[in-house]
């Protein structure tokens, strides 16, 4: 765990998400790793430690994200960015349909879907189960 970020910021920051990774999704208590508090920009792209550069993120999603703010996307591939906690509006960029599965809306959701691995086969099943079980709902 980084000592940098003070442990109420990062408590504020669990508790926004409501415990939640604010890219996929997955509830803090439905697993087994603990979630980080991410920088939605990077130190090394100027971001800071201010609360609305920060977001909570499972270490799936935030291992993938790295340090990257977007990546080639589309077809001819252009550089698009990634969703922003911060800035952007979930449900503006993605849909979860019943079988689990992230579907794009918009060239930001579609380019985050594919950098962060979001619907590798094992986060689908995962989060099929969790669909079944109550505990994440389609949108």
């Amino acid at each position: 765990m980084s000592r940098y970020i003070p442990v109420k910021t990062r408590q504020l920051v669990a508790e926004r998400a409501s415990h939640t990774c604010e890219y996929c999704l997955l509830p803090q208590k439905a697993s087994f790793f603990v979630f980080q508090i991410e920088h939605v920009i990077s130190k090394k792209h100027g971001g800071s430690n201010d609360i609305q550069n920060l977001a909570y993120s499972c270490p799936i999603c935030n291992r993938n994200k790295g340090t990257d703010l977007g990546t080639l996307s589309g077809n001819p591939p252009i550089l698009t960015r990634f969703f922003h906690p911060r800035n952007d509006i979930w449900l503006h960029h993605f849909s979860l349909d019943t079988s689990g599965e992230f579907l794009p809306k918009t060239e930001v959701g579609s380019a985050t879907i594919m950098a962060l691995d979001m619907n590798n086969i094992e986060s689908i099943i995962d989060r099929k189960k969790l669909i079944q079980a109550g505990e994440m709902k389609p949108i």
